[in-house]
């Protein structure tokens, strides 16, 4: 006969107990996923409606020649025609390899920066106010030293991709390890973590919700840079988003141009969306929000 001290109840094993549970709320409910989907949708939905009507308005006002400006109707002829083509697609893939390896890149050098300024205070001192000057700097002020530093090259692009996101991770990380609560802190110190370990296993994750709001800015500011560079920079053989973009303007194709601003914003949502998703999970996560 098994012993009390040795039963184990399968729902017992399952149960965050303590203050794990205080902490972190209550578990998310898988269910009525078709409902959240909707409530999530539909503000996009009627935003692009009253957009696409807007714009459909201001073409019937005759502001400007339907060769300039033409209505939503012949653009999205336009753009199904342009993302038929293989050609399109190499170009996407070729945007979205250099934005993802400038962000990946930022990330690093943005974490780095942060941890550093964040455990040393002659460095925050120090820095802290240039980290945020360069957060703030126009991307396309860079494009002059690049040129200088890298020609026209890919490098050149990836330099100002890293240099306008590394500083809204930095400061994302930094404003989350400020906001981390003193009481947890001093658990950690009980508990004996320090050093790597301390950062890895409390300091990080405790400032996740933050750090995951810098990543996003973070992206925002690379995906900026990114379309500049593309419009600025013909790097030969590259015929990314933003070159081909460059080519219907010179040609006057209003209705490509207009296309592809639509494949540029539809591609931000999309990452936005990713991100968004990742924020409320880490929220959800720390009970920061409810289900």
């Amino acid at each position: 006969m098994p012993t009390s001290e040795t039963v184990t109840s399968p729902k017992a094993a399952d149960q965050v107990t303590g203050l794990d549970a205080l902490e972190l709320g209550p578990k998310a409910d898988k269910g009525a996923l078709a409902g959240r989907v909707w409530r999530s949708a539909w503000p996009k939905l009627l935003a692009i409606t009253i957009a696409v009507l807007a714009w459909q308005a201001v073409v019937w006002a005759q502001w400007k020649p339907e060769y300039l400006l033409p209505g939503p109707g012949a653009v999205l002829t336009e753009l199904l025609d342009i993302v038929s083509t293989p050609d399109f697609w190499s170009g996407v893939q070729l945007t979205l390899t250099r934005a993802l390896s400038g962000f990946v890149l930022a990330v690093v050098i943005g974490t780095v920066v942060g941890v550093a300024v964040s455990r040393f205070a002659p460095l925050r001192a120090a820095i802290g106010s240039l980290i945020t000057g360069l957060q703030t700097m126009p991307s396309v002020m860079w494009f002059p030293l690049a040129i200088l530093l890298f020609q026209i090259s890919e490098s050149a692009i990836l330099f100002v991709v890293v240099i306008g996101a590394a500083p809204s991770v930095a400061n994302g990380l930094i404003s989350g390890i400020d906001y981390v609560p003193r009481t947890w802190l001093r658990v950690g110190q009980v508990l004996g973590l320090k050093g790597v370990a301390k950062y890895r296993h409390l300091i990080l994750p405790a400032a996740l919700p933050s750090f995951i709001s810098g990543l996003k800015q973070g992206w925002a500011f690379s995906w900026r840079s990114l379309m500049a560079g593309e419009l600025l920079l013909t790097v030969p053989g590259a015929l990314s988003i933003g070159v081909r973009m460059q080519n219907a303007r010179d040609l006057v194709d209003a209705q490509a141009v207009l296309s592809y601003i639509i494949v540029v914003l539809i591609i931000g949502i999309i990452i936005d969306a990713l991100f968004n998703v990742a924020d409320n999970a880490a929220r959800k996560r720390w009970g920061l929000i409810s289900n």
